[in-house]
């Protein structure tokens, strides 16, 4: 089912109609002009979709432990952007990921998972690009002092 997207004006004018949208969509996206969007989900299906995350990384960290190759030998094929680590890392990465998301899938919070596919995509980003792996990975003079606040968007 898709996930519809609405304003979030439209939950304060008519919240029954707004809700019941979730009978012909997986979850209503509220839009918001100045702040993150919300998503709108029964607790059912909250509570159904949590419980497969959690199988999933529990299945897979159990499926690593058996034969730990079979996550990296699929990573490249589901996240093409591995290929631009280096084997070291690629295993590592590897590693990482399912640890973590194993750690997620217990606290009930899939946060760190996320952060930790960014930080590797971004990693993976840098080995890309020669001439920026070049500037990053040179020896540094010392300390280049305060780093400005990024002006707001």
């Amino acid at each position: 089912m898709p996930l519809e997207s609405v304003p979030f004006s439209e939950l304060l004018r008519q919240p029954a109609e707004t809700a019941e949208r979730l009978s012909r969509a997986r979850a209503v996206r509220l839009r918001r002009r100045d702040a993150a969007d919300l998503v709108l989900m029964s607790a059912d299906r909250a509570a159904a979709e949590g419980e497969v995350v959690d199988l999933t990384a529990r299945l897979l960290a159990s499926v690593v432990r058996r034969d730990p190759t079979l996550v990296r030998e699929a990573l490249p094929t589901v996240l093409p952007w591995v290929r631009f680590l280096p084997p070291d890392d690629r295993e590592q990465m590897a590693n990482e990921f399912v640890e973590t998301a194993e750690a997620a899938a217990a606290v009930g919070n899939t946060a760190a998972v996320s952060q930790l596919l960014a930080e590797w995509r971004h990693t993976a980003e840098i080995h890309a690009d020669p001439d920026l792996h070049r500037v990053l990975a040179a020896p540094s003079s010392g300390d280049f002092g305060a780093v400005p606040r990024p002006a707001a968007e």
